[in-house]
């Protein structure tokens, strides 16, 4: 309630309410100043509200005092009760546990307030899950209250815990959960089999590594404790079989080590012992944690194969023994209760096998074809047995046939040797170990002995001395051997072995006669060596053989350098030829020689155009088209002659030197003046060639060829 000293109560007074939850959860009496609350309050909602009160006056609306604040708190009442926030729980304990084994602790919230009153104090009790466990009621801590609880006798407890206000008194208000707990598994119980003897039966055909039955003792552990070895206890029967742990079953299999044979032994029994793997040293005291049944398996009898009486046939024959001749037998038996015949055949895979039958019913074997010991020295091949009664009852065994040697081929050395002796070797000097080679297969103990033949044995160059281990050694008999008298001794060496019939060969060995120093090592085995200096060393032939090479080389090269002087001299006597002058080696067919210069080329500027070459590089014989030329005056040859003169001052790729070339003028002085037509005025027709027969016999051809006047040809120049 607001009151204000200035309200008379005569209505001049009114009074406002202002602030924290005004107008909705606090309303004023404007007129008397009671504050009521409108709407429920909630303490744990919003413990406290602040407001602001004032008095104004009616008429003028003006305040008839300053504003006052004030605090209106709620009051706390019990109307919360307690609350498991994180309820339900799962909680685990071993078993097994002792009393007061810590299992859970649970935790109740009472939203009232603290402070106030016991609104808020909590106390936790059990409403169900006694008598094995108990709670604190004031920590909520859970515990174990039974001890030896068994999770094989009961896994899973359900447990509920009441939370209560008010103190626990009468008139509280309670919240509960519930708490699962589950006891986890121990070792505390060792394994046991369901029964003492287990029976299992088994077919005699059963394969080793089989299984043929499982036995099982039963843990009520769980997981790893429950986790079980079996193990067979040495004794009857044992050693034929073997066991072994399912590790998703926990089963022992039984499995077969060795073949079971009903006609040797139709019943086994041992013992098997099962144990666990971990062991918990808290319980050793209730006892051992193994135990132990006894198997007793019973043989089936079953119809088998025919068993053959060794595991494996080896046989020897002779090569060439005549085609039938029986050199072995096979035996198989059928061990069964019937016994049935038995049949024998031979399992042919390749023709090899061709070279063998068998007898069906004795089973014995003989030669099919005749044998070669050099060609194949072993045979081998199978050997098939089956029932009479039951043809598909089949066995098979290996048949090994070694073809044994007979003494045909002689014994020979085993590889080409050369032997060599030094020209000092002195007597008994061993030179060359040989050894033999016999195409037939040796059996132990065979040794092959070595000898001179009769017609070497009295030659006093060597002798063969037989060491008796199928080797011999080639000794010296002379004091020295001269290569300048015999460069090669051929030894011939007789060779037999111990067989029977003995066969014998001789051989040959080739020894040659080297130089060699006083060590012993040979320097020299050539037959070109015998002729040289004795005393000359390696080094110093090499060098009279390098010398000899030398003079050679520079007689060689004196030769080729003469050569090429010579050559060079022709060429320069060559290069000196000018155009139209030609050498002759011999006198030439005077005019008549069609194969000489042709003049018309002289007169030709155009043709010598064609054909210019160089004056320094040698030209090649110029060869025009043969046709009479006009006979004009020397001037044009003059005219010519100068024009090329000038040419050959300014070209540039002429020679650098002067040359002088001499063009249709030969010169004055001769008796006979000159032989040309290029400088004769006259007609061919006007010359007179008696002359020709003063000049002697070496012009008489000239004389003989231009005496008569038809044959007479003005166009030739010699």
């Amino acid at each position: 309630k607001l009151h204000s000293d200035l309200d008379k109560g005569v209505g001049t007074v009114k009074y406002t309410l202002s602030g924290d939850g005004a107008g909705t959860v606090f309303t004023i009496d404007e007129t008397t100043g009671d504050i009521h609350a409108i709407r429920s309050l909630d303490r744990e909602e919003k413990p406290f509200y602040t407001l602001r009160a004032q008095a104004v006056d009616v008429d003028t609306k003006k305040p008839l005092e300053p504003e006052s604040e004030f605090i209106i708190k709620v009051q706390d009442i019990n109307d919360n009760e307690p609350k498991f926030l994180d309820g339900p729980y799962v909680a685990s304990v071993p078993e097994m546990s002792p009393v007061g084994a810590y299992v859970l602790q649970v935790k109740a919230t009472d939203a009232d307030d603290p402070t106030y009153g016991n609104s808020a104090r909590v106390v936790y009790s059990i409403l169900q899950g006694q008598p094995y466990f108990s709670i604190d009621p004031k920590t909520g801590v859970i515990r174990t209250a039974l001890p030896n609880m068994d999770r094989e006798v009961k896994e899973q407890y359900q447990v509920l815990i009441q939370a209560k206000d008010m103190g626990g008194q009468l008139g509280g208000l309670a919240g509960t959960t519930t708490v699962n707990i589950t006891l986890t598994d121990v070792n505390d119980n060792p394994p046991r089999f369901p029964k003492s003897i287990f029976h299992l039966k088994v077919p005699e055909t059963s394969h080793v590594g089989s299984a043929i039955g499982r036995i099982r003792a039963v843990d009520p552990d769980f997981g790893k404790n429950a986790e079980i070895e079996y193990n067979i206890v040495p004794g009857d029967g044992g050693n034929l079989f073997d066991i072994t742990t399912d590790e998703y079953t926990q089963e022992g299999v039984i499995k077969l080590k060795k073949p079971l044979d009903f006609e040797t032994k139709k019943a086994y029994t041992f013992k098997v012992e099962a144990s666990n793997l971990h062991l918990d040293h808290r319980f050793h005291s209730v006892g051992p944690f193994k135990d132990t049944a006894t198997v007793k398996i019973n043989v089936l009898d079953m119809d088998e194969p025919p068993v053959f009486s060794k595991p494996m046939y080896t046989m020897e024959v002779y090569e060439d023994t005549p085609v039938g001749t029986i050199i072995g037998a096979v035996t198989a038996q059928d061990l069964d209760a019937g016994s049935s015949s038995v049949r024998y055949f031979i399992d042919w895979k390749n023709d090899v096998d061709s070279y063998f039958t068998i007898d069906a019913t004795e089973g014995t074997i003989a030669t099919n074809e005749l044998l070669d010991r050099e060609s194949t020295a072993q045979y081998n091949f199978s050997i098939i047995a089956s029932k009479v009664s039951n043809p598909l009852l089949t066995s098979k065994v290996n048949v090994i046939i070694n073809v044994l040697d007979v003494n045909e081929f002689p014994p020979e050395i085993s590889v080409p040797y050369e032997t060599s002796v030094c020209e000092n070797a002195k007597p008994g000097q061993v030179i060359q170990i040989i050894t033999a080679a016999d195409k037939d297969l040796s059996p132990a103990g065979q040794r092959f002995s070595f000898k001179l033949s009769s017609e070497a044995s009295n030659k006093p160059n060597f002798t063969v001395h037989d060491y008796r281990n199928n080797t011999a050694g080639i000794e010296t008999r002379r004091n020295g051997y001269s290569r300048r008298q015999q460069e090669l001794y051929f030894l011939p060496v007789v060779i037999e072995d111990s067989s029977y019939p003995v066969q014998s060969s001789t051989n040959t060995l080739t020894i040659r006669v080297c130089r060699c120093d006083s060590d012993g090592t040979i320097q020299s085995c050539n037959v070109e060596a015998i002729f040289l200096p004795v005393g000359l060393s390696t080094g110093a032939l090499i060098a009279i053989l390098l010398c000899i090479v030398i003079l050679l080389v520079i007689v060689v090269l004196y030769v080729a350098l003469r050569r090429q002087k010579k050559k060079d001299t022709l060429m320069t006597s060559k290069e000196d030829i000018r155009d139209n002058v030609i050498h002759y080696d011999d006198e030439g067919g005077g005019e008549e020689d069609t194969q000489a210069f042709d003049i018309g080329a002289l007169r030709n500027p155009k043709v010598i155009e064609d054909n210019k070459v160089r004056r320094d590089i040698k030209p090649d014989t110029l060869r025009f088209p043969r046709h009479r030329p006009p006979a004009e005056d020397n001037t044009d040859i003059r005219d010519f002659i100068n024009h090329r003169l000038q040419e050959n001052d300014v070209d540039p790729s002429a020679p650098p030197y002067d040359s002088l070339a001499t063009y249709a003028y030969e010169g004055n002085g001769s008796v006979a003046e000159s032989l040309s037509s290029i400088d004769s005025l006259t007609t061919e027709a006007d010359q007179d060639y008696d002359y020709l027969s003063d000049w002697g016999p070496r012009f008489k051809i000239l004389a003989d060829m231009f005496g008569e006047e038809e044959s007479y040809n003005p166009d030739k120049v010699t």
